[in-house]
């Protein structure tokens, strides 16, 4: 499923317009990747939660030389499920 399809469906599912659904949709991306950028966590009781996570610098490998490489620390995002969406697809 991707963004339109999941768009098609919170319109079908709320029962309003496509565009409305899409502002949404929109709305709630943003303000998720707002607190996130401010260092918060975004909690959905039953469906998850996205928290901003350090992963430390580490050495690697190219594959292609076997070269070792410096690949940097940096910020990542993280998504924990939560137990209800956990349980609905086992």
């Amino acid at each position: 499923m991707n963004k339109s399809d999941l768009v098609e469906a919170m319109a079908a599912d709320a029962g309003i317009s496509k565009a409305a659904a899409g502002k949404a949709l929109d709305s709630m991306m943003g303000n998720v990747k707002s607190t996130l950028k401010g260092g918060g966590k975004v909690s959905l009781v039953g469906f998850g939660s996205f928290s901003v996570g350090q992963r430390a610098a580490r050495d690697g490998r190219n594959p292609q030389t076997g070269a070792t490489i410096k690949i940097p620390a940096r910020t990542v995002v993280k998504f924990k499920a939560g137990s209800e969406l956990k349980d609905s697809v086992n």
